[in-house]
C-alpha cells in the first residue's frame, strides 16, 4: 500500500482542504509544523516517514489566478529523490514534465479528445478523474472509457476532502472492474490505517492523504501505518 502525503498550495501558503470549497481553505495549522510554508510542510511530513511521492495540489493555477511552480521547483531541489505529482490544472505543464508528473485532473478537462492529446503528449502523467457530490466533473465519458487512461489513476472525491467520512469504496469499486490493470489511487476521506485496510484488500494501490495526517500528529506510528506501509 503506498501513501502519498498531500500539499494544497494557495497564496504562497499550504492550506488545509475541506470537501473542495477552495474559497474557504485557511493556511495550515498543523502539530506537526509551526508554520505553513510549503517547505516547511514537505520537511515536517518527510521527517514522519520516508514517503518517496509527494502530491502537490497548485490551486490558484487550477483557478487560473497565479501559479506556485518557482516555489514547487524549490522544493524538488530540497528533496530531489522524492517524486512529486503535480497537479496545475493545465498550466505549466512543459516545465512540469521535466522535473516532475503530471496530474490531469478531468475538472480541467473540456473534452475527451483534448484528454487523449494530453496523455499522449507527456512523459508518464496520472490522470485524476475528479468528483464532486458524487458526480464526475469533466466530460462524463472519461470515465466510461477506461482505455485512454494512463497506468496511475486518482480517483478524488472532493466532497469527502478532509470530511472525515471514509473514502467512497462503492466508486473505488466501479472505476477498479472497469479497468482492474490500472493502479488506481483513493483521494478524498481516509483517515486511518483500517481505510487503508480495506483499500488494500479490495485492490486499491494507494492512497493521497492530508488531514488525516496532520490529524494525528504523532505521525505514522499514531495512525498504526508502520507495519502497512513496509
Amino acid at each position: 500500500m503506498k501513501l502519498i502525503p498531500v500539499l494544497d498550495l494557495k497564496d504562497g501558503a499550504v492550506v488545509a482542504a475541506r470537501m473542495g470549497n477552495r474559497s474557504d481553505y485557511a493556511p495550515l495549522v498543523s502539530p506537526l509544523c509551526n508554520s505553513s510554508r510549503p517547505d516547511a510542510a514537505a520537511a515536517a511530513l518527510l521527517a514522519i516517514y520516508p514517503f518517496d511521492t509527494l502530491y502537490i495540489a497548485d490551486l490558484d493555477a487550477i483557478g487560473g489566478v497565479g501559479t506556485h511552480l518557482p516555489m514547487i521547483q524549490s522544493l524538488h531541489r530540497s528533496h530531489p529523490g522524492v517524486e512529486l505529482w503535480i497537479d496545475s490544472g493545465l498550466h505549466d505543464l512543459d516545465q512540469i514534465g521535466h522535473f516532475a508528473r503530471p496530474v490531469i485532473g478531468t475538472e480541467s478537462i473540456e473534452t475527451i479528445s483534448q484528454l487523449a492529446k494530453l496523455i499522449r503528449g507527456m512523459p508518464r502523467p496520472v490522470l485524476s478523474l475528479d468528483y464532486r457530490d458524487d458526480r464526475p466533473m469533466g466530460p462524463a465519458s472519461i470515465v466510461e472509457t477506461p482505455e485512454l487512461w494512463p497506468d496511475e489513476v486518482i480517483a478524488m472525491t472532493l466532497s469527502r476532502v478532509g470530511a472525515g467520512t471514509g473514502p467512497d469504496l462503492a466508486l473505488l469499486g466501479r472505476l477498479l472492474e472497469a479497468s482492474p490493470d490500472t493502479r488506481l489511487y483513493a483521494a478524498g476521506g481516509v483517515r486511518d490505517a483500517a481505510d487503508l485496510r480495506r483499500l488494500r484488500d479490495m485492490g486499491v494501490a494507494g492512497a493521497l492523504a492530508s488531514t488525516a495526517l496532520h490529524r494525528h500528529g504523532g505521525g505514522i506510528a499514531a495512525l498504526g501505518l508502520d507495519t502497512l506501509l513496509r
